[in-house]
């Protein structure tokens, strides 16, 4: 039977929150029970195999993907994380936002079944009440959301385990992987890259910084940052985006002198233009446009960073030891004296700093990632796919990798690669083949599904011989016979009807 919370509202008292959990978790595991057990593992086993899919990245997205590949009767699945348990995915490392920027109502990893989702968690712990209050869903909670998520869906994540390298080994791959620092191999016959904005390529740091000042003055946002160490501070931040604002608050938050953010725009970016691609039917089928559609679309979209939430500007806002410049162009940097300073074309340098942080954002770029170092050449970008018409190129967007609906790689050049269909890449460059970036919350809904339908697919068709066999094979017969030999017609002095199976031997399927 179901269970309902819904009474254990407001702010709910330690023994209401402990009864409240436990029904909550009734109610997961009657959804899951009506929602059917999974199946049983459906793919054959191949010799030399280890795994069926290897998912790189134990976050939010590798984990629901393989909940979605073990109910797809895909059991054969191994998830891996270059992390140790606890700093996987960004949330308790690198994003400093107070509160997560997607409306809290979207569709996430539950893929469906509702009481796997964040509203059914944080109402069971906080009261109905609560979370209609709620405008944005705060960073931390959505951290032990995901955390309780992992262990109610029965995923396990092999943590410090890191992808080195890949190998087309037959018909899969040979995997040579770090694991606590020692070399192992595995041989899989599907990869899963969900490996994040970092996964695509790197993190974008300006020529002005990297090459006019030593490594420990500078890092970029997608660093883990020690704050303490920037107590008492001067900190110049360039880029204005909304990475770049979370970063400024956290170190004024925590005891900076003045922070000091430098955007090359006139104005910081006032629009949200990416959230047009929200709807459902963009969501699910902007991969059915047009290459020129598509690429008009991002071109748009992607021409500068999208701006700053409301909430993270008030959050710099109040302290007087922010300083925002605008048209900050052609800057330029040197260390001097244990101190870093500071030119703009056309302006006073201004004071000077102690440290220097890049909110720059994420460069696509798969030559630089170590893993696909042995097969990138071969790898279709979209450059090799699509010439834009003249005004409307654009450099950056030439390096995204040119994927299949279901998100695999594609061969440069026909017939030389045939292995890279079966490597699916579930990462932000994913963007401009398939729209948004599938490991977002926005991109959930439609994304895993329709990768793991690919997987599936693919997984079948390689192995059709085989069921072919198994759909053919002889089964037994589920009637004896016995069931309905009373009711048989008897003709007027005549014998029973009798059945022909009975009389020749014939089996099922024959």
């Amino acid at each position: 039977m179901g269970v309902n919370v819904r009474e254990l509202n407001g702010n709910l008292s330690d023994n209401e929150r402990t009864a409240s959990i436990a029904l909550h978790q009734e109610a997961v595991a009657w959804a899951l029970r009506l929602h059917g057990v999974a199946p049983d593992n459906w793919v054959p086993e191949r010799p030399g195999t280890d795994h069926d899919v290897t998912v790189v990245g134990g976050g939010q997205s590798g984990v629901a993907i393989a909940f979605a590949l073990r109910r797809a009767g895909i059991a054969r699945t191994t998830v891996i994380d270059a992390a140790s348990e606890g700093r996987e995915g960004v949330w308790l490392t690198t994003a400093r936002m107070n509160n997560l920027r997607s409306p809290k109502t979207l569709p996430g990893p539950e893929l469906g079944i509702p009481e796997l989702g964040f509203q059914a968690w944080y109402e069971a712990r906080h009261g109905e009440a609560a979370y209609a209050a709620m405008t944005f869903i705060p960073r931390l909670e959505w951290a032990a959301y995901l955390k309780w998520y992992r262990a109610a869906t029965g995923i396990s994540v092999r943590y410090d385990t890191r992808l080195e390298s890949i190998e087309p080994a037959g018909e899969g791959f040979r995997l040579k992987l770090s694991v606590f620092g020692s070399p192992i191999e595995e041989v899989c016959r599907k990869i899963v890259l969900a490996t994040g904005f970092a996964g695509s390529g790197n993190a974008n740091v300006p020529a002005f910084i990297r090459h006019y000042l030593p490594e420990q003055f500078y890092a970029h946002t997608e660093e883990p940052l020690d704050f303490e160490r920037l107590r008492g501070r001067r900190i110049a931040i360039f880029g204005a985006a909304s990475a770049a604002f979370d970063t400024a608050a956290a170190a004024l938050e925590n005891g900076a002198a003045a922070v000091h953010m430098f955007c090359r725009h006139d104005d910081i970016e006032r629009y949200s233009l990416m959230r047009t691609l929200y709807f459902p039917g963009s969501v699910e089928h902007y991969r059915e446009l047009s290459d020129a559609d598509r690429w008009r679309i991002m071109s748009i979209l992607c021409r500068r960073a999208q701006g700053p939430v409301p909430d993270t500007v008030r959050r710099v806002e109040r302290f007087e030891s922010f300083h925002l410049h605008l048209g900050a162009r052609d800057p330029k940097l040197r260390a001097e004296n244990g101190a870093i300073h500071l030119t703009l074309a056309g302006r006073d340098s201004g004071p000077a700093f102690d440290f220097v942080i890049a909110g720059t954002g994420y460069s696509v770029d798969l030559s630089t990632r170590p893993e696909l170092a042995t097969i990138v050449d071969r790898i279709a970008l979209w450059r090799d796919r699509y010439h834009p018409e003249p005004g409307q190129e654009n450099a950056d967007l030439a390096r995204y990798p040119y994927l299949t609906p279901g998100f695999a790689f594609t061969e440069k050049e026909a017939g030389t690669a045939p292995y890279l269909r079966n490597i699916h890449f579930f990462s932000a460059g994913a963007m401009l083949s398939n729209g948004r970036n599938p490991g977002e919350v926005s991109g959930m809904r439609f994304g895993i599904p329709q990768l793991v339908s690919a997987i599936g697919r693919d997984l079948f068709r390689d192995d059709a011989e085989a069921h072919v066999a198994r759909v053919l094979t002889p089964v037994a017969p589920i009637l004896t016979g016995a069931e309905y030999q009373g009711c048989l017609w008897k003709p007027e002095g005549g014998e029973p009807t009798r059945s022909r199976k009975d009389t020749t031997g014939a089996t099922g399927n024959g």
